[in-house]
């Protein structure tokens, strides 16, 4: 199968490397530098410097040249550039099954990935979500992953994980599209609570029990959203956010860690030199929790952190203090 991948930062770079040992692969960004770099190097130094590209694949950053032959276009933009990217995809003549792989809700909008190809995608195409537990240079080494492809469309779920699923890189379908992109979203901001956590030392302890209320609060606002609970707990929900929350190579989790040691955002944001999609997506998870009447305390905390300038000392004093209820009510 030709499969276009558009985005050549670490995650879309995996996923070629991955997808090329069974598919016929290209790669875009938009950036013809860097894709000239990638073929002189048969790496991608900027984002992924540690996993060679295959011969195989192929690199370009012109978008009718990769769109030329695609029979399945995966999305590996950041969400900000989603809507422009599904855009382009639209102006194709024939429709061909798309499926994204960023996270997070769009920012001002707070919409979610299907909502805007909902607005931006011809009816004819098929499209869904690819997410889950995955740090881009495990994947790109091959290591073992499991995924889940979400659409609303049942049978397209089906037939696109089949199509994408090989022995290192398990791909299980899913119709509920808003659980498995709620997951993806708010997983983010919880690792960079996470990471304040134990950037101020406090402990495994602290960590787990930081994850389940985590889980929580995810789960009450992805249910609001129209998500199911199962969901929520299964890969892209719970399994993605023990990932995040615990991985060293979780970029929010970093985020977390160095705003605990004061740190500015500015500064962590050039020191990381990605994108930490959870600076972005908190604002909107904070928005639609007081819009929906959704209690979701460590997401607000990491806010206060983030866009009200509150020291992580006093965000995690604030949390500590709350008040007791019973767990489940």
């Amino acid at each position: 199968m030709n499969i276009t991948i558009l985005g050549a930062g670490a995650w879309g770079t995996a996923l070629a490397i991955s997808l090329s040992t069974h598919h016929r692969v290209t790669l875009w960004a938009r950036d013809a530098a860097q894709i000239a770099a990638m073929r002189a190097s048969r790496c991608n130094q900027r984002y992924l410097p540690e996993a060679a590209l295959p011969q195989a694949l192929h690199l370009t950053s012109d978008l009718d040249e990769a769109f030329a032959g695609a029979e399945f276009i995966l999305v590996a933009v950041p969400i900000a550039a989603l809507r422009t990217t599904l855009h382009q995809i639209a102006q194709l003549p024939a429709p061909v099954p798309v499926i994204w792989a960023c996270k997070g809700f769009e920012a001002d909008t707070a919409q979610l990935p299907h909502q805007i190809a909902a607005e931006t995608l011809p009816p004819a195409f098929r499209y869904g979500i690819l997410s889950g537990p995955s740090f881009a240079l495990e994947v790109a080494r091959g290591l073992p992953t499991a995924l889940t492809l979400a659409s609303g469309d049942g049978q397209f779920a089906r037939q696109a994980a089949q199509s994408l699923h090989h022995a290192r890189l398990r791909i299980y379908s899913s119709t509920d599209i808003v659980g498995v992109e709620v997951g993806g979203a708010i997983k983010n901001v919880l690792a960079i609570a996470a990471g304040i956590a134990d950037g101020m030392g406090f402990g495994h302890n602290a960590r787990a029990a930081l994850i389940t209320r985590g889980l929580a609060e995810m789960t009450r606002l992805g249910l609001k959203l129209g998500g199911r609970a199962e969901t929520l707990g299964g890969l892209s929900g719970a399994g993605d956010l023990i990932l995040t929350c615990t991985g060293d190579l979780s970029r929010n989790r970093q985020v977390g860690i160095l705003l605990a040691q004061q740190q500015a955002l500015p500064d962590i944001l050039r020191q990381l030199g990605h994108v930490a999609e959870g600076v972005y997506t908190v604002r909107e998870v904070h928005r639609l929790a007081q819009r929906l009447d959704v209690d979701m305390p460590i997401s607000a905390a990491v806010y206060r952190v983030l866009y009200e300038h509150v020291p992580a000392a006093n965000a995690v004093e604030d949390l500590l203090n709350r008040v007791p209820n019973a767990e489940f009510g």
